[in-house]
């Protein structure tokens, strides 16, 4: 466990600070004069009142009652809140200016409640035992707005904190997204992350242009919004909102924006798909590509008796896979309404009922991977979990620097985990030639091992989206580069360059191997099924000599030893 470093009482107005002064430096030339002006403003603030004001932006929700103020490093608290309403930073409630009687009334204890319902002089009262959550809605109900909001800000201040937009634009320019928050700070001054160390200078903007900020942050509105709406509105009403919202945002939509909307309109298709609303599905369904669009649109085609549109989808797939779901799903589903048969037998289910059997006992029906590895041990082999996080981290071992090469421009601030261009095809474009040439350097199983060492041993611990760390991860990587020829781990590592978001999964489970005998062994229980990935790299690895294989596991009823 990471050492835990105590931090110092104003914290979080050094990460403010920071990220504010980071944001004009970055982004100065796209922010507005109001933003600017703001920014000037907060600057000229005393220490204390931005203390206060940043610890409001950082709290959910734009009221507060001040008397649940408690900020031991901020002295007059009152003082400050005053000079924050004097110049601007904050307001108190006022009837003309509050919409939201409901967020109020949530900020009152549930005693403040029953008091609040008393001076309301209801006919009947509530009963005492009644939930807060009932009393608030009981409130609203029986209530005009007017009514109760003259109640509440006649017996409680609140206050507002201002220029939400403009702090949560800030936050938006430095993380790049609104996911990531100040607590990103936290994680790593707490020491519980250690993040890859870039110079403020050798960073890049990922926004060029005011468009593209806007456009992205359009985008990341518009799914808050739909998130929002699934859980009130019927769905007829989402699909006209989203229809409506989505074609006025397409229009000259950014080419950075483009990849987060179609995600988006993805999503919101599926979630019609699964209310019946077919039609609007394929519509949507319709306006991208991004899988499983293709795949889904499909199977929708073919439910509701488009069969010849459906066959043709299915040989585009076959033929232009974007990934392995695609290339086997498109060749399966094919055969599969093109048979007269009634039923055809899937690739992967194939594969499984052509797979080998080892019979486990049955103490290890919740734990079929280290029954397979007992298994093996038993019979001599070494063995460990090879699934996914050896292979990605012997990429990203082998490739840390190019990962977070500055020049490429995908770095664009100093707590980032994932280059911007990660999961999309760029990755692979703009970082091919660099692959290769460190490809042409290791070309050796020693020089390998050397890098795969060096690099462990002077980033154990660093922050690599690749890289799972564990003590026994380098003698993993290193048994892999023993065991597999320098052109089979080439041949491998650059397939998974070319698209990661997807190549970096589906990985056999197991290593097994006995001197220079090994094989990577996919295992899978009587009731699991092979993936497509799964499926992809088992024909891959055989197709460049690498020994894989799938294996079945069948129970051994009432026995703890292993046998075949």
């Amino acid at each position: 466990m990471a050492e835990q470093n105590p931090l110092p009482p104003k914290y979080y107005l050094t990460y403010f600070d920071y990220l504010i002064d980071f944001v004009q430096n970055m982004y100065g030339e796209l922010l507005t004069p109001s933003e600017t002006d703001f920014i000037r403003c907060y600057r000229s603030l005393p220490e204390d009142a931005r203390c206060l004001f940043v610890r409001m932006s950082n709290r959910k929700g734009p009221y507060f009652k001040p008397e649940t103020f408690v900020y031991p490093e901020i002295d007059d608290i009152e003082g400050n809140l005053e000079q924050l309403i004097q110049l601007g930073f904050a307001r108190y409630l006022e009837i003309e200016t509050t919409e939201y009687p409901e967020t109020l009334l949530n900020l009152l204890t549930k005693g403040e409640l029953v008091q609040l319902t008393r001076s309301l002089e209801p006919i009947i009262m509530p009963s005492s035992q009644i939930k807060k959550n009932d009393l608030v809605r009981w409130l609203l109900h029986e209530n005009e707005m007017h009514v109760l909001l003259h109640a509440i800000l006649s017996n409680h201040r609140f206050v507002e904190v201002l220029f939400s937009q403009e702090v949560e634009l800030m936050k938006f320019l430095f993380f790049g997204n609104r996911y990531d928050d100040m607590t990103e700070f936290v994680i790593r001054d707490l020491g519980h992350v250690r993040y890859q160390s870039f110079d403020d200078e050798a960073l890049s903007q990922k926004f060029k242009t005011r468009k593209e900020m806007e456009d992205a942050l359009a985008v990341s509105y518009l799914k808050e919004n739909f998130l929002e709406l699934i859980t009130t509105r019927p769905a007829e009403d989402v699909y006209e909102w989203f229809e409506l919202n989505r074609s006025d945002l397409s229009i000259d939509l950014s080419e950075m924006a483009k990849p987060s909307l179609d995600r988006l309109t993805l999503r919101v298709a599926q979630w019609l798909e699964r209310q019946k609303m077919f039609d609007q599905a394929l519509e949507l369904y319709d306006l991208t590509t991004a899988p499983p669009a293709r795949e889904r649109k499909t199977r929708l085609l073919y439910k509701i008796g488009h069969l010849e549109e459906a066959k043709s989808l299915c040989q585009e797939m076959a033929s232009f896979p974007q990934n392995a779901d695609e290339l086997y799903f498109g060749q399966d589903f094919y055969e599969r309404i093109s048979s007269k048969k009634y039923r055809t037998v899937r690739q992967t289910t194939q594969a499984l009922q052509e797979a080998d059997v080892i019979y486990l006992p049955s103490d290890f029906r919740y734990q079929v991977e280290f029954g397979a590895v007992d298994y093996y041990l038993q019979q001599g082999f070494d063995a460990f979990f090879s699934e996914n996080v050896p292979w990605r981290s012997i990429f990203g071992l082998l490739f840390w620097d190019i990962i977070y090469d500055t020049n490429v421009q995908a770095i664009h601030h100093p707590l980032q985990r994932v280059p911007s261009d990660f999961f999309l095809p760029d990755f692979y474009v703009k970082r091919e030639a660099q692959l290769q040439a460190r490809m042409a350097q290791l070309d050796s199983t020693k020089k390998i091992h050397r890098t795969l060492t060096n690099t462990f041993e002077q980033k154990y611990g660093i922050a690599n989206v690749l890289v799972g760390w564990h003590e026994a991860l380098l003698q993993q990587v290193l048994t892999i580069n023993t065991l597999l020829s320098v052109d089979q781990l080439h041949q491998i590592l650059l397939e998974m360059a070319t698209d990661l978001r997807d190549k970096a999964r589906g990985f056999p489970d197991l290593l097994v191997w006995r001197g220079k005998e090994y094989s990577f062994v996919e295992i899978k229980s009587p009731t699991d099924h092979l993936s497509a990935r799964q499926l992809y790299w088992q024909h891959y690895f055989r197709e460049k000599g690498v020994s894989s294989k799938i294996v079945r596991v069948k129970w051994n009823e009432g026995n703890k030893t292993s046998s075949t």
